[in-house]
């Protein structure tokens, strides 16, 4: 239907313009790639874990947990457009913040490094915190060995009983992945912050040109 060829290509156009907007540059290639990211700490979880806690500094948020199922590129060395972003991060999700125990955040965790063998998207890449597991020990019975967190600088062994501020995107805080703990335990939960992608690509306009790397922030026995 050559009709509708044309008003699709019309439509297209302010897409296009979307698309191949410069919003960025890095220094370096980041790693995205599905093999890496989800059986390890890797560049692009990295990235998008900082920038959505950078963005909500002052909050009282201390914690970022996304999952690497939710990161589907890695980017070129150079300029950065705005069509790389959404490859990388193509679903328009938005950002959720809520509390949680420090137990639960550990149960976060354990849940994220469960199913590795089968490089499965719960994975988590973090920010705020790290942590060491062991893939020697089954999945759910204590691969977590330590978790420690942020607390004004200093990186301190979490309080199983203590409230920290976390930050997620919409899918995982409503259950995806198995992050059920999110969805049944947090307090005071906020559903509706801006779109993950729109956060990434304004942290590196920022940090121009970016500089990725890993800061063994993940560790494995």
């Amino acid at each position: 239907d050559s009709s509708l060829k044309e008003r699709i290509a019309a439509l297209s156009l302010p897409l296009d313009e979307i698309r191949d907007k410069v919003v960025a540059e890095t220094a370096a290639p980041i790693e995205g790639s599905r093999d890496i990211c989800r059986v390890q700490e890797c560049e692009m979880g990295n990235l998008v874990a900082e920038a959505m806690l950078d963005s909500v500094k002052g909050q009282g948020i201390t914690i970022a947990i996304q999952n690497s199922g939710g990161l589907r590129a890695s980017i070129d060395e150079g300029s950065i457009t705005m069509g790389e972003v959404l490859t990388v991060l193509p679903f328009q999700n938005v950002m959720s913040t809520f509390e949680l125990t420090g137990a639960d955040v550990v149960a976060a965790l354990e849940n994220g490094v469960s199913q590795v063998e089968e490089v499965k998207g719960r994975f988590p890449q973090v920010a705020g915190l790290s942590f060491t597991w062991d893939p020697s020990v089954a999945p759910n019975e204590g691969r977590i060995k330590e978790v420690l967190v942020d607390v004004d600088g200093q990186m301190q062994p979490i309080d199983p009983e203590a409230i920290y501020g976390v930050l997620s995107n919409n899918y995982v805080r409503g259950g995806g992945d198995g992050y059920a703990m999110f969805a049944e335990k947090a307090i005071n939960a906020y559903d509706f912050g801006p779109n993950v992608e729109d956060v990434v690509s304004e942290y590196l306009a920022e940090h121009a040109p970016y500089k990725p790397g890993v800061q063994k922030r993940i560790s494995q026995l």
